[in-house]
Formats: structure tokens, sequence, C-alpha cells
């Protein structure tokens, strides 16, 4: 289970929200990460899309665990999101067996304790202006990353750069690729992130999105409340998630920096 906690500081602002928080679950084994590192721009075809080029060196930023929840839970779009902008993207998760600092591509693999699918829900609008052009405020929000259906063990999976993964929303199939398109390896990424970095045991790490994300689409599309969402990895499972509009008591405080249409950022 996840708990969105308070330290002592903010405990005086924390009992004011004291109806908003909530816990949410996710499989065992992908519940308590240390971290949870997502790659940025890893599928050749995504960056095409976007029209951005491809990076030289991988591209990383950081989800909370408390963004995390498990198949069958809903993803709740909170009302500091715009109607239109909240979007799904597929994704590889690699989770880290034992500590690993300083690793080889050669070695890489050896440190991976198995393998999820997970949705990388992302807040198109905040990526941008709003969130200060950090892509992590975009994607932090309570339920934004689905995971699961379980930890499939390492040994399941023969080769993590040849697997099928697609996202399909209200039966409708919007990405469909292979891991084969990443533009770094699981095995380049790992060997990145732990250069002079200690990757802690259960660190969670998703490899990026392929295709097909909805703000790069004509018309654009994005997840709204109603909507069923589904990942899927092949060999390791799918997740589905309704979305539906948070449930709050009261509104937080909060600071939204400008933010119009033409503000919509990939990653």
């Amino acid at each position: 289970m996840v708990l969105v906690a308070a330290t002592s500081a903010a405990r005086p602002f924390a009992r004011r929200l004291a109806p908003q928080i909530r816990r949410f679950a996710a499989p065992a084994g992908l519940d308590n990460p240390p971290a949870i590192y997502c790659i940025g721009l890893n599928y050749k075809k995504h960056a095409a899309e976007t029209g951005l080029s491809e990076p030289r060196f991988p591209i990383y930023f950081f989800k909370p665990p408390t963004s995390l929840c498990g198949h069958g839970d809903d993803i709740e779009i909170p009302s500091v999101c715009h109607p239109e902008e909240v979007d799904y993207e597929v994704e590889l998760a690699v989770v880290i067996g034992k500590a690993a600092k300083n690793v080889t591509e050669a070695e890489a693999l050896d440190y991976v304790s198995g393998y999820a699918v997970a949705n990388d829900v992302s807040a198109r609008r905040w990526q941008g202006k709003k969130g200060g052009g950090q892509w992590c405020r975009s994607k932090a929000f309570d339920t934004f990353c689905p995971i699961g259906p379980r930890l499939v063990p390492a040994s399941e999976i023969a080769d993590p750069n040849d697997l099928e993964i697609t996202t399909t929303l209200n039966g409708e199939v919007l990405q469909k690729s292979s891991t084969k398109d990443m533009i770094f390896s699981v095995q380049q990424c790992i060997a990145f992130m732990s250069q002079g970095t200690t990757l802690l045991p259960g660190t969670i790490i998703l490899t990026g999105t392929p295709e097909g994300v909805g703000f790069t689409r004509k018309p654009p599309v994005f997840l709204k409340p109603g909507d069923t969402v589904t990942v899927a990895v092949e060999g390791i499972g799918e997740v589905t998630n309704k979305v539906v509009a948070a449930k709050e008591e009261r509104a937080a405080e909060r600071m939204i920096q400008g933010g119009d249409d033409s503000d919509l950022r990939g990653g």
C-alpha cells in the first residue's frame, strides 16, 4: 500500500487536507519503491511524432511513490488539471533486485529482479509552463502511475528489448509498437543511471513510451472521466484502469502558472 504522508513541518497543512489523504494499492514487489526513475523520449518514432531530436543520452526524471496505483484502480484526474491535457503512456517497467552502482551494460540485466507494465499518465500543460518546465510535476499526481499486473520474474523474459507494447483506450488501440524501437536499451538505461549513483533494491525504472500518445494526434485525444484505458506488454500482462474525476472535498492551496493550448509537451 502507498500512503500519502506528511513531514512534521507540513502537518498543519496536512491536517487541513486530511479528508483527501487516501491509500492506493500496487502489486507486491512494486508497492514500496525507494525511487521511480522514468526515461523520457526513448522511442525513435515517439521522438519523431513530437518533432524533437533523438537524445544523445538518456533523459530521466522521477515520479513519486504516491503516484502508484494498481490494475483495477481508478485514475483520478484532479481539479487542477485542464479537461484536455491528461495523456496515456504505456511503458515497460524494470525493477532492480540488488543494489547497483557503476554497472556495465554487459552485467546490467543481472541486477534486474523483474518486469511490469506501467502507464506514465501525464498532464501535458503541467509538463510545460504550469510545471515550470519540469516534467516531474506533470507526472506526479496521485494515481498517475498505474503498474502491474504483477512483478514478472526476470527469468521469464528472455529479451526485454524485443516485446510488443500497446495502449487501448475504450476498445481502440492507440499505441502499438515494440521495445525494439527504444533508443536506449534496458541495459544502457541501467548502466547510465547507475554511474556514481546507487540504484537500491526495489527501484522502478519506466523505460519510455512509443508513438501514438494522445497530444500528438489530430485531433488530440486525452483521458476523460468515463474512459477505460489498458496498457499491455507482451509476456507480462496488462493493466486496466477507469478514469474518474478526483473527489476533492476542498481545494488545496496551489499556485497555477500560465499555460495555454499550445503548451503541450511529450516525454
